[in-house]
This record gives structure tokens, sequence and C-alpha cells, in this order.
């Protein structure tokens, strides 16, 4: 049984929680009616599908079953999958097509700045926060993708919807194993406002940014906001060895190096599911 303190400092938390997605909501509603004043209907879409995506994916995660690593495979793989075949099709061609070299600059650039953000980030575990580490580092993920949505969106108003729909599209199955892991730990729903809404927010923020019209210039920011989401790609790959967060959801105790060997053959499926679902998609909308 929970302790008077422990129990006033659990409910604080969910309070915060509860606060954080309320407030983050908010502000997304703000920036929603800065971007239909700027002529940004397009963009203002594919953030509102990402946060109801992203938002109702995690409701549903919160009331699944526990002690099933299979969740957490594809949601992660699902996400992955998607997010990879969305870089290299829809992204990568952008940054070639300003400046071949430059742009590949730009893409090493943004991957070496994924790996340094990613890696600390691992200090937020050190951190009082409202969240758990890994939704606050699905927060700084969600921005990421909101500021790489944004940039392209602003400054090639002419691109099609796909683009955006297939960078958000990961949203739903990442929320989804996100909240399934925080819920097992007392963790309440509304934590997931935050990164839903967080998309939106610096993607219409950051499509009133106007890049130069210098070629190499635009290669790199192009290259750069691939890179970036290359890496935020890789970061969702379902991890299924000792000691991985897919290790540690098994409710099983002993040697789970069988279940993990068969959770290995769910991960190679949900991704390449994630990248055949993108592959579809732009089939029958291009």
């Amino acid at each position: 049984m929970l302790s008077e303190t422990g129990s006033s400092s659990l409910l604080g938390n969910q309070r915060g929680v509860t606060l954080v997605g309320g407030v983050s909501t908010i502000v997304l509603i703000a920036t929603s009616g800065l971007a239909w004043g700027g002529g940004h209907q397009k963009l203002l879409g594919i953030a509102w599908i990402a946060f109801f995506g992203m938002a109702v994916a995690g409701w549903l995660g919160e009331r699944a079953p526990h002690g099933n690593a299979s969740v957490l495979v594809w949601g992660y793989g699902l996400a992955s999958g998607a997010m990879i075949t969305s870089a290299a099709v829809f992204l990568l061609p952008q940054a070639m097509n300003q400046h071949a070299t430059y742009g590949g600059f730009g893409v090493a650039l943004g991957l070496f700045a994924g790996f340094g953000a990613h890696t600390l980030g691992h200090r937020l575990a050190h951190i009082d926060l409202p969240l758990d580490r890994t939704l606050a580092e699905l927060t700084a993920h969600a921005l990421a993708a909101g500021a790489i949505i944004g940039i392209i969106y602003g400054n090639m108003p002419e691109l099609g919807p796909l683009l955006g729909l297939a960078i958000v599209s990961h949203k739903g199955p990442a929320g989804y194993a996100a909240v399934h892991r925080y819920s097992q730990q007392d963790g309440d729903w509304w934590a997931i406002l935050l990164p839903a809404a967080g998309v939106g927010v610096t993607a219409m923020v950051t499509s009133f940014l106007a890049l130069p019209t210098s070629a190499s210039i635009r290669g790199v920011v192009f290259g750069f906001a691939t890179g970036v989401f290359l890496h935020v790609a890789m970061d969702f790959l379902p991890e299924c060895e000792l000691g991985s967060e897919v290790h540690e959801s098994l409710a099983y105790e002993g040697d789970a190096h069988a279940i993990l060997d068969r959770m290995r053959i769910h991960a190679v499926a949900s991704t390449a599911i994630g990248g055949l679902v993108v592959f579809f998609a732009w089939l029958i909308i291009a």
C-alpha cells in the first residue's frame, strides 16, 4: 500500500501531467489561428491529423493489456518503418534537388546532431519531470519532426499533403507504444498530448521562417532536416536484446532468449509493413 506521502506525490504528478497536456493543447489551438491567418491551411490539417492520431492511439495504448512485448515491437516497428521510408522517398530527394553535395553534407550534419541530442538527452533521466524518459524523448522527437515539416512547407507551399502525412504517419504507433509502457508505471494518458501537440506547434511556428534562395544553403537545411528525421526513425527501430525496453516489458520469468528470438521476427515484419503502408499510400495519392 502506498504511504500518505507516496500517494500525495503520485497525485501531484498526475495533476502535473494533466496540466502539461491541457496547456500544450491550448498552445496548439492558438498557433492554429496563427497558421490559418498566414494561409497555411495545408500545414494546419497535417498538424491536427498528427495530434488526433497520436492522442487516440495513446488512449488505446493505455487500455491495452500489459505484459505483452509485441505491443512495443509492433508499435515502434510500424513507426520506424514508415519514418525511414518517408525520409528516403520524400525528404532525401528534396535535399539532393537543392544541391547534391551540400545536401549530402546536410544529411551527415543532421545525423550527427540527432545522435548528439539523443545521447545528451539521456540526462533527462536524472531530472524530475512530469513525464518519464521515453515520453520526454518522444516529445523531443515530435518537436524535431514538426520543425522539419514547418520549414519544408513554409518554403515549398506547392508540395502536396502526402509528404507531411507520411512524416507524421508514425505518430499513431509511437503514441500507442509509449503510453502503453508509461501506463504500466501508473502514468496518465494525458501525457501524450504534449508530444501530440508539439508536432503542430513547432511546424506552424517554423513555417514562417523563410530560407535564403541560395541553393547551397537550402541544400544544407533540407539535408539537415533529412538527417535529423532519419536519426529519429532509426531510434524507433525495436531492439529485442537482453536489457532492452522490449525485454523489460516481458511478463516472463527465467530465460527470455526464446521469446526475444520470436520478437525479432515481429520486429522485422513490423518495420517492413510500416514502409509498405507509406508506399501504397503514395501509389493511391500520387
